[in-house]
């Protein structure tokens, strides 16, 4: 776990999208994506739940965020 990426997964949350977790971190949303999806690979499970909107999160989101904080 890595700080930078708890800080992208934690605003993506704060935000409820990708779009606007981009625009707040002054990152394109291609790369966050990117970026979430790789701790996603390195968990082996989603974190965010995409199809609601806004995007909440998974039981594995819910634990991941516990051990950010």
């Amino acid at each position: 776990m890595n700080e930078k990426h708890m800080q992208y997964v934690l605003t993506v949350l704060k935000e409820g999208s990708f779009t606007g977790a981009a625009k707040k971190l002054y990152v394109s949303q291609p790369s966050l994506s990117q970026m979430i999806k790789l701790v996603e690979t390195n968990l082996g499970t989603p974190i965010f739940n995409r199809s609601t909107d806004p995007i909440t999160l998974t039981y594995a989101g819910e634990k991941y965020i516990e051990a950010a904080k």
